[in-house]
This record gives structure tokens, C-alpha cells and sequence, in this order.
């Protein structure tokens, strides 16, 4: 197995001179050297196809002795240097400090078809900044992180990847519920890929510890890597870069938005510089439209990181990176006047998100009206969000309100509680709608095959992805492929998967893993 290694992060960066691998504060540096813990008896479980391209890596060397070892973080490879990210951040709304990678040890970068990808174990083994923890990962979440990371992509959000999911044969003991019943769980190991994993966070350590000095080489260093295009200079280069960090953020987010997704633990340090979703731990997808929900149980009291409010938070931690930035700029009144221009963009590509949802090419005044109502209608009775929408499309211009009921109802989760009030709001909105798609220039098979394209029939709900947790703790992965390939093509019909087309089934209401989930991964 040979790669095309181009180390660019650990070459241009200051690293920690302590080579000591003990929890510590790490202090001017950006990384510590780390090497991978050795597994007791590793397997590699899946491997994405796609990746194995982009890292030019052939199907047969996936199979190789050499892909286990260097994957699970048993073999070093060839004149390369692990290493952990020094990062610091705000959680749930506080300055934590240090963070940094507790548990991700990065192997090495690679350049392959023009194309830079930071490679990553995740669970492979404690590093300075693991504080209390031992650094590794479970199988659920590891399955969790390799199939969401993937879908995420597939679905056309911008994403960190996923190369393999690997057990590590050792035993990992977790309180999957922080209520003080630990338990042993299969170990496992992820090997996650992007242009790079820095976060707002590795601007905050150093901005925090006024280490500007090394506040401007990492801003240097991201800009001529991963931001070419800005050529500006001095103060310029900086606010240039600012406002594509937060483009980047909120391009981001509308895709959450439109996909019903909810990350659930927002913090700086996981917010990615390249507007990446990353760090999938308590994520999920709504299950009925609604906009107070968070599949994170540590938030599950203030609601910080629900559905509903994931624009303002991004907006928050985009104040905390312009903080951040700040020594480079000198300057309070452009980084403000930057941020300020974040409610109308995202106002506006919301509302653009939102027509396309609802097959809408043209821009009409009373658009936003609609829209509102529907999203106070859908929470009238608990509607499947992706059911939903995928369905609109089959309504008609001419449809009476009752025909265009009758194709959504199967998105209801209760169809009895759909009568008075209810109904009438129901009823009402559908009459504006309708009337709204007759102003419209596309025919009605026009519509459908447009509609498909924005709101996808698959989604990897809470439920599947235990059941195939489940079926993994028996030993049984055929359940993980199967859904790694339905998730390759979500808007697509894929009448030979129609059966994860369904809504939440009811005994996954309250079970652990498939409603919340707690950060014990």
C-alpha cells in the first residue's frame, strides 16, 4: 500500500515539545506527537469504497494486513508522526479551555488527484489532552459516526468522511447514562477523513492565551492551504477570511435545516473552519417536525442545541471565532459588521431552501407567509418531517384540500388527532398552497422530479442505526452494509429498500439510543 503523503499541518506548524504522552496543558504549540494505542485483536468491519478512491487506495490493498494495521493505528506508517490537535472551545455556552483531541490521533495527510485529506483514527488510544478519559471509542458510536458521516455527504451536506470502521477486539467500559451503571462494550476504531479537522476552537486556545504569534501562523497557515482564492493582505486577508468561514457555517446549516438534521452539540470546539459538519456524537434526525428537539440528553434541559435554534448558535460561535481573530485584526467595527450580515443571508437562503422544499422556482410576496404557516401547522400533530416533504410532491395543482391530505397523512403519527382546529389548519393551508402552485410554470411531473431532488426519501433515523448496533453486538454486520448502500442514493426510490421508508416505529419512542443519546461514546 503505497500513499502519496504530503504532511502540511505538522511541517508548518509549532509542535509540542513535551514528547511525553501524559495529560497536560500543551502550551505554544499546536499538536502533541502521539503514537496509536496497539489493539489486541483488530477487524476491519467496512470500508467505504468512495474514500478508497479519493485516498487512491485500491479495493485489493483494503483487504491487506498492511490496511488493518496502519487503520487501526497498529503500524505507524513509513516515515510519518501521529499526532493530536491542541484546541480549546465553548461548551454549552462556557469557555472550557484546553480541549483538544481526546481521543482522535491524527496518522498523516495524503495528496491524491489534486485533492488533500487529513487522515484520522478515532478511539485509537489516550493523548495529552484525553484529561480523565482513556481515549477510545465504542461500537455504537463508531457505527453511529461511520454510516452518519457518509449519509451526511450523499444527502449533499458538507461533511467530514468516513474510510473504514474497524473493531479493536479490546473491551471499552462506558455509563452509557451517566447514571452510574458502567458496562463493558466492544471496542472500535474509525478512521474519519477531511481537508482538515482545525476548528474555531484552535483559534480560541491561542487567541485565550494571547499567543498571537501562533494565532497568526495557524490563520496563515488555513488561509494558503484551504483558502486560496483570498489574496488580500494585512488586516484584509483576515476579514476576507472571516466572511468565508461564516458563508461556510451558514451554508452549512440551511442543509441541516433542509434535511431535518440536528447535531446536538454545537460547541466551538466542534465547529469546523472549512464548514464542515464534524465530531458526530448525540446527532439525529426529526422524527416528527419539531422545533424544540435535541437528540443530546446533557442538553436536554435548556434545549441549547435544538432543531429550531441551531441558526443562532452558529451565529454565536461565529462572535467567538471573530473574538478569536481578533488580535489580527485590531478592529471591533468590521468584525461586527460582518457578523450583523449574518441574519439576512441566512434569512434569505433559508427562505430560498424553504421553496425548494415546497417546489417553488418562482419568488412570490406572500412566500414567507406560507411558509410559516406551514411550519406552525406541521407542529400541530406529530408529522414525520422527511415523510412529509417527500410526499408533497405527488400533489397536483388541481387537487382538492382532501386529495393533498390524503397523499401527507401518511407522514401522521396519530391520524385521531387529526380533527377540529387541526383540521381546519390543515385544510386551510392547503388551500393557500395549492393556490400557490398554480402560479407556478412547471407542470405538476416537473415539480415532483425537482422536489426529489431537495428532500430525500432516506434519512438514517435514530432507530435504524441502533438496529444495526444491535445486530453488531451479536456479531452480525450485514445490517451496516445495508445500510451504507441505501444511503448512497437517499433521494432516489430504491423500491428494494421501500421498508426504511416508515416512520419511527413506536417502540422506538423512548429506547436509549434510538429517541436521545447521551456524549458517552
Amino acid at each position: 500500500m503505497k500513499l502519496q503523503i504530503n504532511n502540511t499541518f505538522s511541517k508548518e506548524l509549532p509542535a509540542d515539545k513535551n514528547l511525553e504522552n501524559s495529560r497536560r496543558q500543551v502550551t505554544d504549540a499546536c499538536f502533541s506527537y502521539v503514537t496509536p494505542k496497539k489493539t489486541e485483536n483488530p477487524e476491519v468491519l467496512h470500508v467505504s469504497d468512495e474514500m478508497l478512491n479519493e485516498l487512491g487506495i485500491s479495493k485489493e490493498e483494503s483487504s491487506s494486513s498492511d490496511f488493518l494495521h496502519v487503520f487501526t493505528g497498529n503500524t505507524v506508517y513509513q516515515d510519518t508522526h501521529p499526532y493530536a490537535m491542541c484546541y480549546g472551545g465553548h461548551q454549552f455556552g462556557n469557555w472550557a479551555g484546553q480541549l483538544g483531541d481526546g481521543r482522535a490521533i491524527n496518522l498523516f495527510e495524503v495528496n491524491y488527484n489534486n485533492k488533500q485529506w487529513a487522515v484520522q483514527l478515532k478511539g485509537a488510544g489516550e493523548t495529552p489532552y484525553s484529561r480523565s478519559a482513556d481515549g477510545l471509542a465504542v461500537l455504537r458510536s463508531s457505527i453511529r459516526e461511520y454510516l452518519c458521516s457518509e449519509a451526511m455527504h450523499h444527502l449533499g451536506i458538507p461533511t467530514t468522511r468516513a474510510l473504514s470502521l474497524s473493531l479493536s477486539g479490546d473491551k471499552v467500559l462506558r455509563d452509557v447514562l451517566y447514571n452510574g451503571n458502567p458496562a463493558y462494550e466492544k471496542g472500535a476504531i474509525v478512521c474519519r477523513t477531511a481537508p482538515n479537522f482545525i476548528r474555531f476552537g484552535s483559534f480560541e486556545i491561542h487567541s485565550a492565551r494571547k499567543n498571537n504569534d501562533i494565532l497568526k501562523q495557524l490563520a496563515d497557515y488555513t488561509i494558503s492551504q484551504f483558502y486560496p482564492e483570498i489574496k488580500s493582505s494585512g488586516k484584509d486577508k483576515y476579514l476576507d477570511f472571516f466572511i468565508e468561514v461564516r458563508n461556510r457555517t451558514i451554508d452549512m446549516i440551511i442543509h441541516w435545516q433542509r434535511v431535518g438534521f440536528v447535531h446536538g452539540v454545537m460547541n466551538t470546539d466542534n465547529m469546523s473552519i472549512m464548514g464542515l459538519t464534524i465530531d458526530y456524537g448525540p446527532y439525529g434526525w426529526l422524527e416528527g417536525y419539531d422545533l424544540s428537539w435535541t437528540p443530546n440528553t446533557t442538553d436536554a434541559q435548556h434545549r441549547r442545541y435544538r432543531y429550531g435554534n441551531q441558526s443562532y448558535i452558529g451565529l454565536w460561535n461565529l462572535f467567538q471565532l471573530a473574538n478569536a481573530l481578533y488580535p489580527l485584526v485590531e478592529e471591533v467595527d468590521p468584525l461586527q459588521k460582518l457578523l450583523e450580515e449574518y441574519n439576512p443571508i441566512y434569512e434569505e437562503k433559508y427562505l430560498d431552501m424553504m421553496r425548494g422544499k415546497l417546489g417553488l422556482k418562482s419568488a412570490q410576496l406572500n412566500d414567507k407567509e406560507i411558509i410559516g404557516k406551514l411550519e406552525e401547522t406541521l407542529q400541530l400533530i406529530e408529522t414525520d418531517m422527511t415523510i412529509f416533504f417527500r410526499s408533497l410532491g405527488q400533489i397536483n395543482k388541481t387537487d382538492s384540500n382532501s386529495d393533498a391530505i390524503g397523499k401527507i397523512k401518511e407522514a401522521f403519527y396519530s391520524e385521531i388527532e387529526y380533527k377540529g382546529e387541526t383540521k381546519q389548519h390543515w385544510e386551510d393551508w392547503f388551500k393557500l398552497y395549492i393556490e400557490r402552485l398554480q402560479k407556478e410554470t412547471l407542470s405538476d411531473t416537473e415539480r415532483l422530479t425537482y422536489m426529489n431532488t431537495i428532500n430525500p426519501k432516506y434519512v438514517l433515523r435514530n432507530y435504524m442505526a441502533q438496529l444495526a448496533i444491535d445486530k453488531a453486538d451479536k456479531g452480525e454486520y450485514e445490517l451496516i452494509n445495508e445500510l451504507y448502500t441505501l444511503l448512497k442514493k437517499p433521494y432516489d426510490e430504491q423500491p428494494v429498500f421501500q421498508k426504511w421508508f416508515a416512520k419511527r416505529p413506536e417502540w422506538a419512542r423512548n429506547k436509549v439510543g434510538c429517541s436521545m443519546l447521551s456524549c458517552s461514546s
